[in-house]
């Protein structure tokens, strides 16, 4: 079985490896998000487990750009946080278990073995919103029956909109989610893409909650 570890804690990694080594793994590793993200394209491997906070970019972002290239290797996220939300976003971001740090070798192994006796997860189910809805796995969108042509970020922000359809989500919140943490962005990015999104699936459909951000219509 082959697993990708991808961190930036030294220590963390070498322990791991040879613990999993001695379980009869093969394993390599990677200490940024860019760099696990390359591994994890290019290479077959059976499982990733994936820091949250990594240099370059964030194991959010790895996760996200892992599915939506159609690419459903089992991933472990670690993370010191064990928020709820925190672990609620990684999920729906695609990742298939969480393990909040520090852990127990034991409880690590026991969640990966679970994971490969799984296998690669099925292609996930047409997410629907109203009128709107969104395949993850094809990336395509329809308004309808009609087929809408959405950029890769305008994708991202609808996929996540669509995940909180009828509640109001935070500009900073999309922020956060929809661009990664470790890239400078514009403050007014989040307006400007809203608005192209309104102009693709009906202005009426995502509506502004003045005050907060924006909700997008069941």
């Amino acid at each position: 079985m082959r697993v990708l570890l991808v961190d930036d804690e030294e220590r963390l990694v070498a322990a791991l490896r040879r613990g999993l080594v001695a379980e009869g793994f093969v394993v390599a590793s990677a200490a940024t998000g860019t760099e696990g993200l390359r591994q994890a394209r290019s290479g077959d491997f059976d499982a990733v487990v994936l820091d949250v906070m990594l240099p370059g970019m964030s194991g959010y972002e790895v996760v996200r750009r892992l599915r939506a290239e159609d690419n459903w290797v089992p991933v472990l996220m670690l993370s010191a946080k064990d928020g709820e939300h925190d672990q609620a976003d990684a999920l729906d971001d695609g990742a298939d278990d969480w393990l909040t740090k520090p852990f127990s070798f034991v409880v690590l192994l026991a969640r990966l073995r679970a994971l490969l006796r799984r296998g690669r997860p099925p292609r996930p189910s047409v997410l629907v919103a109203g009128e709107v809805s969104l395949d993850p796995a094809s990336r395509e969108v329809f308004v309808g029956t009609e087929p809408v042509e959405l950029t890769p970020r305008e994708f991202l922000l609808l996929e996540y909109l669509i995940h909180r359809a009828g509640q109001a989500v935070s500009k900073d919140e999309l922020l956060e989610h929809v661009w990664d943490r470790a890239t400078e962005v514009a403050p007014n990015v989040v307006e400007v893409y809203a608005g192209y999104l309104r102009r693709k699936i009906g202005s009426d459909r995502l509506v502004t909650v003045r005050g907060v951000g924006y909700r997008l219509v069941t």
